[in-house]
């Protein structure tokens, strides 16, 4: 094993070269290609459903949050039983089955109140998200919708159908306040079972109505992610059910990074990152080509490399291993790469470096800060 310090002019990994030849690590397009990382994704569509039926009839649905929007208290959300449309042929057909739903029973006439259920706690970017309503009963109002890409309770879209207005709106709401509406006149009966739905990529949304299109896409770009929930007015008494998301999962932008090199690089044996965790002499895997493997422990080189700014070289039995630093735009190390070259004839110290430097000055252009390796 040989640990080396990088000698050269600037004294930091990306400052300048080395006695090794170790070049100027490039950063001007690292936000640019970081942000794009972000969006990025390496796996299949998943579905989540969100199932009330493990809670008792009358209590409150399991795993939820329930906020208000505007002016009064939270809604008064419970789990009750009801008549449901079977599928497929959900809004056509005389089949029905008693389900769980969840139901907003209490009965708030203020006009600016906007009992809002957020659906458990993960954050969806681009996604499908679906769920059937019925209106009930209400006097000042008879409204459901979905609210989406929530970020509190001042800060969320929502799309949502109103039966005594008779219309199907698109609102942003922003610090509190709403947006002029976007939509259409469509006539909503209480008692009756709709299924409304959200298609979000990117800036584009696109609201859906018994599985066909609502309204022409609406483009906004003021929250590109957020949690799901359920959304009601006044003293409406609404109930929802089968609420289910289809979404690609978020992949952490040093995963990302990862495969990406990997595909680039397709004859290396591995790549890991690690990142310092808990102290100065701790480090743990972020990133790597074997998933299985993410959050274990690094090992002191690895610490050493991003502490003292120094790369290393050892061999394995099939691999010549060369660890160098990753710096953020300021230069500064913020995590070791633990790059695995296939051995070749002659194998020294010096030709595994300069291997390994188009791989890291490769990784190194998309890093533009250490909180972008870990998102």
């Amino acid at each position: 094993m040989r640990l080396g310090f990088l000698s050269s002019p600037g004294g930091a990994c990306c400052r300048g070269a080395g006695a090794r030849g170790f070049v100027r690590l490039l950063v001007s397009r690292g936000l640019q290609l970081g942000l794009a990382g972000l969006l990025a994704g390496r796996l299949a569509a998943e579905e989540k459903k969100f199932d009330f039926s493990t809670a008792g009839i009358g209590q409150p649905p399991p795993n939820t949050t329930s906020l208000v929007a505007g002016e009064g208290k939270p809604g008064d959300w419970r789990v009750i039983l009801d008549d449901v449309p079977l599928e497929p042929d959900a809004f056509s057909s005389n089949l029905v089955a008693k389900k769980s739903v969840i139901a907003q029973m209490a009965r708030d006439t203020t006009d600016e109140h906007f009992p809002l259920l957020v659906l458990g706690n993960d954050s969806y970017g681009n996604f499908t998200f679906t769920t059937k309503f019925k209106l009930v009963d209400g006097n000042v109002e008879q409204m459901a919708g979905i609210a989406f890409r929530i970020q509190d309770e001042k800060n969320f879209y929502v799309i949502r159908a109103s039966g005594l207005g008779g219309t199907l709106y698109f609102y942003r709401f922003e610090k509190g306040l709403r947006t002029a509406p976007v939509g259409n006149n469509i006539k909503f009966t209480k008692g009756v079972w709709h299924e409304l739905g959200v298609q979000c990529e990117g800036t584009k949304i696109t609201v859906l109505l018994d599985g066909k299109p609502a309204m022409p896409t609406v483009t906004d770009n003021a929250y590109s992610s957020g949690k799901l929930g359920v959304f009601t007015k006044s003293d409406a008494v609404s109930y929802f059910t089968d609420a289910r998301v289809t979404y690609v999962p978020k992949v952490a932008f040093a995963q990302q990074m990862v495969d990406d090199t990997l595909k680039d690089y397709a004859r290396l044996l591995g790549l890991k990152v690690f990142v310092l965790a808990g102290g100065t002499n701790a480090t743990k895997l972020i990133a790597g080509n074997d998933p299985k493997e993410i959050g274990q422990p690094g090992g002191r080189i690895d610490a050493d490399v991003i502490n003292l700014n120094v790369r290393e070289y050892h061999r394995e039995k099939s691999a010549a291993v060369v660890t160098l630093p990753l710096c953020d735009r300021n230069g500064d190390p913020v995590a070791s790469v633990r790059i695995l070259l296939r051995p070749i004839t002659g194998q020294t110290e010096d030709n595994a470096y300069q291997r390994a430097l188009p791989i890291i000055k490769t990784m190194q252009e998309r890093v533009a800060m250490v909180k972008t390796l870990t998102d």
